[in-house]
């Protein structure tokens, strides 16, 4: 019975975002995008971050190599990214990011950004200012993102 159960969840969020269209994927990509970017302004608010983080299964995985070598998806995922989202809240001085390019796959959608920032790092309270290329890969299930795995410098 379990296996029909799981069967039937991975063909639900097949076909839910199977079934949504091209354009509809992109405006979902650039809402994700402009939902993260509100995030890491100067003027970020924690209303900003739950803006951010509706859009996110409340089992969220985050990656980012080497610093968070498992993006596998946990109970907890929301909770632990609000945390990590309010321990830099404010920590920027400057934040711009640009949008380069979205790819659009089976159950993922791939953005390719660039981002020029300046602040102070909360652990060493010393300015930082970074000008750095990305990548985020999104895994999509049932039209939420499910695990995030970013890769810059």
């Amino acid at each position: 019975m379990r296996v029909v159960f799981i069967l039937f969840g991975f063909c639900w969020s097949y076909l839910s975002w199977a079934g949504i269209n091209d354009e509809a994927k992109h405006i979902f990509a650039r809402q994700y995008f402009s939902a993260w970017q509100a995030t890491q302004t100067p003027d970020a608010t924690e209303s900003d971050i739950d803006a951010y983080l509706a859009l996110l299964t409340d089992d969220v995985g985050y990656q980012h190599l080497p610093y968070v070598p498992s993006g596998l998806r946990r109970a907890n995922g929301k909770i632990e990214m609000k945390k990590g989202l309010m321990y830099y809240l404010g920590t920027t001085a400057s934040y711009k990011a640009t949008l380069d390019n979205v790819i659009i796959g089976h159950n993922v959608i791939v953005l390719q950004y660039r981002t020029v920032v300046s602040g102070i790092h909360p652990d060493t309270q010393l300015p930082t200012a970074l000008n750095y290329r990305s990548v985020d890969v999104l895994e999509i299930y049932e039209g939420k993102v499910a695990v995030i795995r970013h890769y810059s410098e």
